[in-house]
């Protein structure tokens, strides 16, 4: 695969340059000069979502020498212009393309990979189309809004051999000195680890307001259930208490996923199950309050919100030895973009693999279904259902909008 993309970009600028009208000038840029590679080796991007988050995601890849960043999409007007314009401003020229519909970069031939960052109801069904056009993804955490896409996004990355990796960065970067102490055997084998995360997401009344000229409202519910225009449910502000997209089920897990996606991202890799889903999940009901225990098939427990317990607490039992391994790192430069980019050049699997950000956030997911039947639950993993559990398994997805359907 490493041949193909190379080959596709060459091939576009090869037809491009066939249709300027003679003479024409290859720039220094183009040929490529200092640390700058020349065209036909950059990776040429895209941008789905370019709101808080995704705008941060595009200045990372627009300052890579070996990114070409070339078009975005978004449904607000005045963000399509704003990043348009800071691209440009980059290359010094006007050729960043606009889209309001993300179909239209996703079937650009030009395009090797995109970035995702749009709100949480949206991420399986781009992922999903993006791998059957031939794109590599990196999508922003949380992966997923429910149980039932996770395997469909696995499926879709592994089918069309595209690398896709999730988005966050904190599961390496801020809990690296715990991880170390784990997997180097200092504490013995792990028994357990907490996770102190939350709210769940909740239900959004707000009164509706007139729709801006600005923005496709239609197109930002996508798959979600009508519902009229609010700027608070659309901010894309980090709030999950209220007042953003991050706080309403109809969008998103709201702090359970989202930050769920960091913390819990942090404890399945410090305790080495990142490629493992839980089998139980115990409702534990105790007078200061309900929490819960992942039970994994190795016999490992995470916690959640576990009373008086710190955030990534961990407990080992130094008496049994662990075999010291070492830990994964990100590939090539740059932190998490790099390691993207790096894997986009040689097909390898990124250190946040769709399949690790799956397993990560289904944790989240399982843990919402629990604490709102307030009970246990068994799940399998290999069926992805919970065995024998009709009223458990209605929670496996939500119902979409047509024709934002998988």
């Amino acid at each position: 695969m490493g041949g193909q993309y190379r080959s596709t970009r060459r091939g576009f600028l090869k037809t491009a340059g066939a249709a300027v009208a003679a003479p024409y000038v290859i720039t220094s840029t183009a040929l490529g000069q200092g640390a700058i590679p020349p065209a036909s080796d950059r990776i040429v991007m895209a941008g789905i979502g370019i709101g808080n988050q995704g705008r941060s995601d595009q200045g990372a890849f627009l300052d890579r020498p070996d990114v070409q960043y070339v078009a975005l999409s978004d449904v607000r007007q005045s963000v399509r212009d704003a990043a348009k314009a800071r691209v440009d401003e980059h290359y010094q020229n006007q050729d960043c393309q606009t889209y309001n519909d993300y179909r239209e970069v996703i079937t650009r031939d030009d395009v090797d990979a995109v970035h995702v960052a749009t709100p949480d109801h949206w991420h399986a069904i781009m992922v999903i189309e993006a791998c059957r056009n031939g794109k590599d993804v990196y999508c922003q955490k949380p992966e997923t809004r429910t149980l039932r896409e996770g395997p469909l996004m696995i499926e879709a990355a592994r089918r069309f051999a595209r690398v896709v990796s999730g988005g966050s960065q904190r599961v390496l970067e801020d809990y690296r000195e715990l991880v170390n102490k784990c997997w180097s055997g200092e504490l013995g084998r792990i028994k357990w680890i907490n996770v102190n995360v939350g709210p769940l997401s909740q239900l959004c009344n707000l009164p509706a307001e007139e729709t801006p000229a600005d923005i496709d409202w239609d197109m930002w519910l996508g798959p979600a259930p009508w519902a009229p225009y609010n700027a608070q449910r659309c901010s894309g502000n980090f709030a999950t208490t209220g007042g953003s997209w991050r706080s309403y089920v109809d969008y998103s897990g709201g702090g359970m996923t989202d930050w769920g996606a960091h913390h819990f991202g942090g404890a399945t890799f410090a305790i080495d199950v990142r490629e493992q889903q839980p089998v139980e999940v115990e409702y534990i009901a105790e007078a200061q309050g309900a929490y819960l225990a992942f039970h994994y098939p190795n016999g490992v427990i995470i916690y959640h919100n576990k009373p008086q317990t710190e955030n990534l607490a961990v407990e080992g039992d130094p008496g049994e030895q662990r075999e010291a391994k070492p830990v994964p790192v990100y590939k090539g430069e740059g932190g998490i973009y790099g390691d993207f980019i790096h894997c986009v050049k040689t097909r390898e699997r990124p250190f946040r693999d769709i399949e690790l950000g799956v397993n990560t956030i289904a944790v989240s997911h399982l843990g919402t279904i629990a604490y709102n039947l307030k009970r246990s639950l068994k799940w399998d993993a290999a069926a992805q259902k919970f065995p024998g559990d009709e009223e458990a398994n209605r929670y496996l997805d939500r119902a979409r909008r047509e024709p934002w359907v998988l």
